[in-house]
């Protein structure tokens, strides 16, 4: 991050980087400001790194815009954009990747023509409009990750190849996440339509008990072996990872009432075993139970 007096400008500096495949722009805001237009000239996938911001975009409310959350904005909307929070001692900062309208399109076309998803009324595509604010998937903040080193490394031939490949890679991260938001959290609008809402449906109805990838294959009317990877290759993770992330959300939930045990939240949420339960909540929360538990209580 920029000092201020390394600035050009306070509002939304600018510091860009240029590869063949994508541009990518870091900008920081060091004081409160309201009403800032911003057009790319691209589709840009813009994530908030650091502050707070309310963006206003054409059609849509306002809404707030904070780190860990990303906005897909289209090639010829202009994002107007609020500052509230924004000081010397408390900048945003925010990062956004220009990508050209070619390199989505074949990408997109790769996809659907080589790896075609479940559903042919679903296909591949980049929401531009009901699901372009979304919370990051860990899956994507590590492709941007990797966007962020390469774009501070040294010219040569090398980068720019690396550069085209992530950049699909950061395409098909972010379909993912997208694909994501539709079924994991309105899951109840398609169940007709989309044979991965049945199983959605299933999994947080049958939370606390035993659930098997043959009883979900079943309901997805898919082999075993077919179901596992496609829902993979769909929603970027494994039917047992995304039941794992959900029983951990409700034991987030349940240890946040007092009077509940460790060992209550625990069996409560579907785990059956208290020792896995401590470890796998620490490898995805980075604290214990026991501490989440405390620091929900202070």
């Amino acid at each position: 991050m920029h000092r201020p007096e390394q600035l050009t400008t306070l509002v939304e500096n600018r510091t860009v980087y240029s590869l063949e495949a994508f541009e990518l722009n870091v900008f920081e805001t060091h004081r409160m400001a309201h009403q800032v237009p911003l057009s790319m000239g691209h589709v840009v996938l813009t994530t908030m790194l650091r502050g707070k911001k309310v963006m206003h975009l054409q059609g849509r409310p306002a809404f707030e815009y904070l780190p860990g959350e990303s906005v897909v904005v289209g090639e010829n909307e202009t994002m107007v954009i609020d500052f509230p929070e924004a000081a010397e001692e408390r900048p945003t900062q925010c990062l956004a990747v220009a990508i050209p309208t070619d390199t989505i399109r074949q990408t997109v076309d790769l996809l659907n023509e080589e790896q075609p998803l479940a559903e042919a009324t679903h296909p591949w595509h980049l929401d531009l409009l009901d699901h372009a604010h979304f919370q990051n998937t860990p899956e994507l903040t590590g492709t941007l990750e990797r966007l962020v080193q390469l774009s501070a490394r040294d010219t040569g031939r090398v980068k720019d190849v690396l550069a085209s490949f992530t950049i699909q890679e950061m395409l098909v991260r972010l379909m993912q996440t997208q694909a994501r938001q539709l079924l994991f959290h309105n899951y109840t609008q398609h169940l007709t339509s989309h044979r991965f809402a049945a199983v959605v449906h299933y999994i947080k109805q049958h939370l606390t008990e035993q659930i098997t990838v043959e009883k979900l294959s079943e309901l997805a009317c898919m082999s075993k072996a077919t179901f596992f990877r496609i829902f993979k290759r769909e929603l970027g993770i494994t039917p047992v990872e995304y039941i794992i992330r959900e029983r951990l959300a409700e034991a987030k939930r349940l240890l946040r009432q007092p009077l509940l045990t460790v060992a209550d939240v625990c069996f409560r949420a579907g785990f059956n075993n208290t020792g896995y339960f401590q470890k796998i909540f620490k490898q995805y929360e980075g604290v214990t139970p026991g501490v989440y538990k405390k620091q929900c209580v202070s």
